[in-house]
């Protein structure tokens, strides 16, 4: 789990999830801002809007103040 202190630089940076790997971003408080790159896109993240990534879809994050999330990966498309 990150928070808006925590949160590696990495993940505010360009990055992509592997071949065969998906990502769900999941805020357990506050907003965090998901950037898609590849297509083009931007979507605020709540508690109760969750990010999905793709394989090997480009993006970054930035917090919208203070905010704590996490991310879990799956070897197949998560159900929610």
């Amino acid at each position: 789990m990150f928070d808006q202190d925590t949160l590696p630089a990495a993940l505010r940076a360009r990055h992509d999830t592997k071949a065969g790997v998906w990502g769900m971003i999941r805020v357990i408080e506050g907003k965090l801002r998901l950037t898609y790159l590849d297509p083009p896109s931007e979507v605020t993240l709540t508690p109760d809007r969750p990010g999905l990534i793709l394989p090997q879809q480009p993006h970054f994050v930035t917090p919208v103040g203070a905010m704590k999330m996490q991310v879990d990966f799956y070897d197949q498309p998560p159900s929610g």
